[in-house]
């Protein structure tokens, strides 16, 4: 039995944009101490697994193998030419290996701090996974964050899985103490996550099955892919599941989803701010905030971006437009 960390590297960070595009997208962005988000979900699981898997589409593959070039530990690459979402995604992983062998699956944009306890967390999960039991890995909230989809617990029991909230329902569940921020990260035996793929979604786990078997060098045949149902793991198995346990997780965790957390990250380590807490990133051009408070301005060489901080989440919206129309600027 061997355990691999499992590294999901197909997003594009679209609420991350200008920053983020789909040629150079948020994990691979060095914006963390000279070092990418993709590299720091690398480092931080070599202590705990055996092997690397990376599951990422052609475009990626390449920032992928070089930014691991200096990780130690044996290393697989699936390449995917059509993005079918996480259940596929995590399909070819279990598909590519033993069905004893438990895979440990982290997107590759998380921040993530206080390595103990994220060893511990995982160390936990990896028992639980050996018993055939699936885990998900939940966060116990700091505040009541409403970019996150929550997990309400008992225990190691999931009770409930709950979309993002509003802000009065994100305080009422950080009052109740009984729910925990939804990870985006899975513990379990590639069998196990197979058979309940087969159970609760036999079509995504039949046409990945045939697509793995014509695909070669685990270079995915597009044809097939294209056949795939687009899920997320979430909805295909999780939410669903009979064998779900939760771990709650002490470390510091964010997914580093939106430029709000970018900043809240970007101002505790020292990144400038004027005295009513705008921020400037991506350029040294002297800049001034005039009757605005709590702004952020993006600036790239082909696009400048100004934002309310608290109006993050909407970013999406111009890189849908973009996306629209493909634009080059996405």
């Amino acid at each position: 039995m061997k355990v691999y960390n499992v590294i999901l590297s197909g997003g594009v960070g679209s609420r991350l944009w200008p920053l983020s595009r789909k040629q150079h997208p948020k994990q691979f962005l060095k914006l963390f101490s000279g070092k990418s988000l993709f590299e720091l979900t690398a480092e931080r699981n070599e202590n705990v697994v055996d092997e690397l898997m990376v599951v990422g589409n052609t475009d990626h593959i390449e920032w992928s193998t070089q930014l691991l070039k200096d990780i130690a530990l044996p290393q697989t690459f699936i390449v995917e030419t059509a993005a079918r979402n996480t259940a596929a995604a995590i399909a070819f992983a279990a598909l590519a290996v033993d069905t004893d062998d438990v895979l440990i699956i982290t997107p590759s944009d998380h921040l993530i701090q206080n390595q103990d306890a994220y060893e511990k967390a995982l160390k936990e999960a990896i028992d639980l996974a050996k018993q055939d039991f699936v885990v998900t890995f939940g966060v116990v909230p700091s505040k009541p964050e409403t970019g996150y989809g929550y997990i309400e617990y008992e225990g190691k029991d999931v009770l409930s899985f709950r979309e993002k909230p509003n802000t009065e329902t994100a305080q009422e569940f950080l009052e109740r103490g009984t729910f925990l921020w939804n990870s985006g990260m899975f513990c379990f035996k590639a069998g196990v996550l197979l058979d309940e793929l087969k159970l609760y979604q036999p079509e995504v786990y039949e046409q990945c099955v045939a697509t793995w078997e014509k695909s070669e060098n685990k270079h995915l045949n597009a044809e097939a892919s294209f056949q795939i149902p687009s899920i997320s793991i979430d909805y295909a198995v999780m939410e669903r599941s009979k064998r779900i346990k939760v771990v709650p997780a002490h470390f510091r965790w964010n997914d580093l989803g939106s430029f709000e957390s970018l900043y809240d990250y970007l101002r505790t380590n020292g990144h400038a701010v004027d005295d009513n807490g705008n921020m400037i990133i991506g350029t040294d051009i002297f800049t001034a905030f005039v009757g605005m408070k709590n702004c952020i301005l993006v600036h790239t060489v082909d696009a400048i971006m100004i934002l309310q901080k608290e109006k993050s989440q909407d970013v999406k919206k111009i890189y849908n437009q973009l996306e629209k129309y493909k634009s080059t600027l996405r």
